[in-house]
């Protein structure tokens, strides 16, 4: 870009929460630019080779609905499909895919580079342009400028990036590509509040030096379900994965070089992942166990490099090698590349609105990593937000804002801007309260609505979408009828259940633990288990039918809670002058500024107590 340029949107960041931010804006019609570091880096999975897994299946089934990406390339990329979760019940049922990385990366950044109304730039933002409050554009490395009526920042883990391999040290935003330097400190000075995460990644094997005999393979679902509504002719391949343990030995190697890691020698200043442990975390916290499952995941179809989930770690890589030479099957291991952790700046997410627009500058919104998510799937749900907003803003209309009641990406935010982020943030079921109605088989059902209104999808997939609910609707209707003994008696009594002796509504007899719509066989849903589409809404039907009750008491509690929920807040609010809040309150309620009342209730550290003296207050000054 040799002169300044002015767009709708810019976009600093080519990871996945940029992609979906790009791609949807351009959807709502807006000019985007999209500058990256490298051009040729644009949608790589920095990590591991599968996208998907608990509660973040549901993630990407609803980027799906709202028109994101990330399903489609999936789809388009996947090597293994894989339901998790069936022993239990299905509102926790999850898909997850191994991809080929380099097919995703292929897919996701065809899609931007051949879109006319994004224009893609190599370069490194170094500050922003601003005025009265408001962000006017970005200011790059180069001298170069590019205006905007808003912008999205997505720069993962590149800001002042730091990777640690025992006590060597490399700045980059992740291996062989270098970090962000500038916008850190730029957005400091305006009064930003951050801080300092860290993350980390398993060393890649030589899988020809792996003895794959003395592993144990796991495969894919037979008959997988895509994870994009739009996706068609869908047979993927199923390659097989491979799992392997660690022992004593190997343990007692890592807690003798304990001292080697950075994390425990105090080289790294920045937090870890919880729920994502290195092999170190897990030697120390768990000491108890002598041995961790380790996952073999080849990164590419026919690919000899191979991920090791499961062996996260910064420690030395001549200790890498040493321990893992003491695995069954790693006896002679290769690296083609070690281990390493990488701190990273992020900002307090409590600095956002529901919309992911900053509230400190008009026009400036945040999306993945820089929030303190992790994953790919967060990042991606957070630039599609981001990206519709951002066009909404500059369309001056309403934001696309997701109740918790609707959705895991409606979860996900609404935690970050009212609870603290002092480690990486990590979806899981069990942070939604409603899980229950958040079942990854009515993702359609829930958002569908937020789509139509706001335009998000293509005609191909709204489309099938339609045609899925349709199925569901034609499904549900037949089980409402009611049939005699003389037609099911037979079949309950192979499925060991208790026979009937008048005519009884089909729904009725499949809410029986041991009964399935296949069991029943009825000619309404005969459609092929074949067909990717019948065997979802089987699924479906299914979880409403069986789980009528449950999803009854949850919708009551969802509809007891709007009230509250959605009662607005002044923004102007002075919390220290409210004497009847502790000072707790006090202080969390002035830096997270919530929006609603609802909001208020979540804010850590406030009280019942609290919200009941401000809900005094509240009610007085209206």
């Amino acid at each position: 870009m040799k002169h300044d340029k002015s767009f709708d949107v810019l976009v600093c960041g080519g990871g996945h929460a940029g992609i979906e931010s790009a791609l949807i804006a351009s959807k709502l019609g807006c000019s985007v630019l999209l500058v990256t570091l490298d051009t040729k880096a644009i949608g790589r999975m920095s990590c591991n080779p599968a996208i998907g897994g608990l509660a973040k299946g549901q993630i990407v089934r609803e980027i799906d609905v709202l028109g994101g990406v990330m399903g489609l390339a999936t789809d388009h990329s996947g090597i293994q499909f894989k339901i998790l979760n069936q022993s239990k019940g299905k509102s926790v049922w999850s898909p997850r895919a191994q991809v080929d990385k380099r097919e995703y990366e292929s897919y996701v950044s065809s899609r931007v580079l051949n879109n006319n109304k994004i224009e893609v730039l190599q370069g490194e933002v170094v500050s922003l342009l601003c005025s009265k409050g408001r962000v006017q554009g970005v200011v790059l490395r180069s001298g170069a400028r590019a205006f905007g009526k808003a912008v999205i920042l997505t720069c993962g883990t590149f800001l002042n990036g730091l990777i640690h391999i025992g006590q060597k040290k490399i700045r980059a935003g992740r291996m062989g590509e270098s970090g962000a330097e500038g916008i850190t400190e730029f957005l400091l000075s305006l009064g930003f509040v951050a801080g300092r995460l860290k993350t980390g990644t398993p060393p890649r094997l030589d899988g020809s030096s792996v003895n794959w005999n003395k592993t144990s393979t796991t495969h894919g679902d037979e008959l997988p379900l895509p994870f994009s509504y739009e996706t068609s002719s869908f047979d993927p391949p199923n390659v097989a994965c491979h799992t392997t343990t660690t022992n004593l030995n190997c343990k007692e190697v890592i807690q003798e070089n304990l001292k080697l890691s950075p994390m425990f020698s105090g080289d790294v200043g920045g937090v870890g992942p919880r729920y994502c442990p290195s092999i170190e975390d897990k030697v120390y916290r768990f000491a108890h166990h002598d041995s961790h499952t380790l996952f073999l995941e080849p990164e590419w179809l026919r690919s000899d490099q191979i991920y090791l989930n499961g062996f996260s770690t910064s420690l030395p890589e001549h200790i890498q090698i040493k321990a893992l030479r003491l695995v069954p099957g790693l006896e002679h291991v290769r690296f083609f590349r070690p281990g390493y952790a990488i701190e990273y700046d992020f900002f307090s997410p409590a600095q956002l609105k529901s919309s992911l627009e900053t509230k400190n500058l008009s026009g400036l919104f945040f999306a993945g990593q820089i929030n303190g998510t992790s994953g790919y799937e967060e990042a991606a749900a957070q630039g599609l937000i981001a990206g519709i907003n951002a066009a909404k803003l500059i369309q001056e209309k309403e934001p696309l804002i997701l109740k918790r009641s609707e959705g895991y990406i409606g979860v996900m935010i609404d935690d970050l801007i009212t609870k603290d982020t002092l480690e990486p943030y990590r979806m899981f079921t069990s942070r939604a309260e409603y899980r229950i109605l958040l079942r990854f088989s009515n993702a359609h059902t829930r958002l569908c609505a937020h789509a139509d209104k706001n335009n998000l999808l293509s005609p191909a997939r709204e489309k099938k979408i339609r045609a899925s609910l349709a199925l569901i609707d034609k499904m549900l209707e037949s089980l409402n009828r009611s049939v005699l003994p003389s037609k099911i008696n037979s079949k309950l009594l192979a499925l060991g259940e208790n026979t009937i002796n008048q005519a009884t509504p089909l729904k009725n007899i499949l809410k029986r633990p041991s009964v399935t719509l296949d069991s029943l066989a009825l000619s309404v849903l005969s459609e092929s288990n074949k067909e990717a589409t019948a065997r979802e809404a089987k699924i479906e039907v299914e979880a409403i039918i069986k789980y009528e009750g449950y999803i009854k008491r949850q919708q009551d509690q969802v509809d007891k809670m709007k009230k509250n929920e959605s009662t607005p807040l002044p923004n102007n609010i002075n919390y220290f002058e409210i004497k009847s809040i502790s000072n707790e309150a006090r202080e969390k309620l002035s830096f997270v500024r919530p929006e609603t009342f609802g909001q208020a209730m979540r804010v850590s550290g406030v009280t019942p107590a609290d919200i009941s003296a401000l809900s005094v207050l509240f009610l007085k000054r209206t």
